[in-house]
């Protein structure tokens, strides 16, 4: 299904109030946006932390009007007449898919790749540990998980057991038994 995206950039203090202005003028959903790719750290319980510059982009069916979406926007005291925004077709595509054309071999340490199944194996002679990540757990791709990698590349585990006792898929336990552990376990 194709969809119409506005994009609208605000500070980070702003986002929600801009959030529910575009729920309000019949926005399916909302993403937040880093308008300038900086991190933001563990935010404290209750607290939800955003970027100094963020972009708030608003999701709506292909058949709305938006100029009618626009003309209400601008209503809004934070917007006015005239306010900077960004309107964009989407083509319609397989979404729960579409992440897989940016998912990569990933190197961890000196021997060390998960490969996903649809990538070609960077090096034939390292350790390749061929998973295909689903959206959440055991990609290797969060820091926790890429700094065990990364450990485990630089152990001499031969003949060792190892267990991985994490909520994934076992890849630091599959990890360590490429990487020339006897006998491995994962819960």
């Amino acid at each position: 299904m194709p969809w119409i995206q506005l994009k609208l950039n605000t500070t980070g203090a702003n986002a929600e109030e801009l959030s529910d202005a575009l729920m309000e003028a019949g926005a399916v959903s909302i993403t937040f946006q880093d308008t300038h790719d900086t991190p933001v750290f563990e935010p404290l319980p209750g607290e939800t932390r955003l970027w100094g510059d963020t972009d708030v982009i608003g999701l709506f069916d292909a058949e709305t009007d938006m100029k009618d979406v626009v003309a209400i926007l601008e209503q809004h005291p934070l917007l006015g007449a005239g306010f900077a925004h960004k309107i964009e077709q989407l083509e319609d595509k397989d979404w729960e898919r579409e992440w897989m054309d940016n998912f990569h071999p990933m190197r961890f340490g000196e021997r060390l790749w998960i490969c996903p199944s649809w990538r070609d194996i960077p090096d034939e002679n390292a350790v390749n540990v061929m998973l295909d990540p689903g959206l959440a757990f055991g990609t290797g791709t969060h820091p926790t998980t890429s700094l065990c990698l990364q450990w485990l590349d630089g152990l001499d585990l031969n003949g060792k057991t190892v267990i991985d006792f994490g909520c994934g898929s076992g890849i630091l336990a599959i990890a360590a038994l490429k990487l020339g552990g006897g006998k491995g376990d994962w819960h």
